[in-house]
């Protein structure tokens, strides 16, 4: 939609065969595990898409030290370690939270003596009660309801090696930011960061989340599929509701499935749909990678930045 020349474009069947190396696959049962709700990920998948790619990240990787030290003898300053940070974006519902975790797991089996760490943005949401008291919760997602400061100073920390950094924990169950829980993040040597905003340029900040990214990921999609995909997720939540009543989706659960559903089309048009094309898509162009879903989440081709 927003792809220009500046990309080379490579089909599947050609990109499966770039690689060399040899990294153990994950097992069908570990691939479950991964694999966020009603999204599709094989083995194959795994081996023709996900292989190839952190054996380019491995490029990156290997890159990224060598100039950092070269910068450091230039200058004659120590040589201090920094990890490389990997941005993964795209519409709600397209999987990218699959597509982050897939990549933590291959890149703990390539690389067995590091930490790599992922962590996703949800958690630098406002919580709802902020939302609520500036008029904003029917924005939930857009720009204007995430804390952009202190994610900032999150990736800062994070950068500049400091201990135990830690970021809020966002829970899907209550659909809020959950009071006093932390994840940390303790120098690791490469960070995924995964969530709609990473490559967005808010108009409020002098220093963007997209400037800590050393390689950033936009998993892409017609929005047709990705609107199918978002109505199939809202059943599957109402589904696993139906039997817990702090569940946020309880009440959907237990009233008229109809009514819940158009409900959720109406969310999709109003609110996530406008995020998409208004916030999300115009950012795709800033990926160094971006990946191509079909239908039932087939990944068809992927676009690699020219320079």
């Amino acid at each position: 939609m927003y792809t220009t020349s500046n990309y080379y474009q490579i089909d599947r069947s050609k990109w499966k065969t770039f690689h060399e190396e040899s990294i153990p696959l994950i097992s069908e049962q570990k691939i479950e595990s991964l694999t966020s709700l009603n999204d599709k990920l094989s083995v194959e998948d795994v081996r023709d898409i996900y292989v190839p790619l952190v054996e380019m990240i491995d490029l990156y990787q290997k890159n990224y030290r060598k100039l950092r030290k070269m910068k450091s003898n230039f200058l004659g300053y120590p040589y201090e370690p920094a990890p490389l940070m990997i941005g993964i974006t795209g519409s709600v519902a397209v999987g990218k939270s699959t597509t982050a975790r897939v990549l933590q797991n291959l890149l703990q089996k390539f690389y067995p003596d590091k930490n790599i760490a992922m962590m996703t943005t949800d958690g630098f949401l406002y919580p709802n009660a902020h939302l609520i008291e500036n008029g904003i919760l029917g924005r939930k997602g857009f720009p204007e309801s995430y804390d952009m400061e202190r994610l900032i100073e999150f990736l800062l920390d994070v950068k500049t090696g400091k201990r135990h950094v830690k970021s809020p924990v966002y829970s899907h169950h209550i659909y809020d930011i959950v009071p006093n829980e932390f994840d940390v993040v303790d120098r690791p040597d490469i960070l995924i960061v995964e969530g709609i905003n990473v490559l967005q340029l808010p108009s409020n900040q002098q220093i963007y989340v997209s400037d800590f990214f050393d390689f950033s990921i936009y998993v892409d999609a017609d929005i047709e599929n990705v609107e199918k995909w978002y109505l199939e997720r809202f059943e599957m939540l109402m589904d696993r509701a139906k039997d817990h009543p702090d569940n946020y989706y309880y009440n959907y659960a237990i009233g008229d499935r109809q009514d819940a559903i158009n409900m959720a089309k109406a969310v999709w048009r109003s609110v996530n749909l406008k995020n998409l094309e208004e916030y999300i898509a115009p950012t795709m162009t800033r990926a160094d990678l971006i990946i191509h879903k079909s239908d039932n989440h087939f990944i068809d081709y992927l676009q690699i930045k020219k320079y």
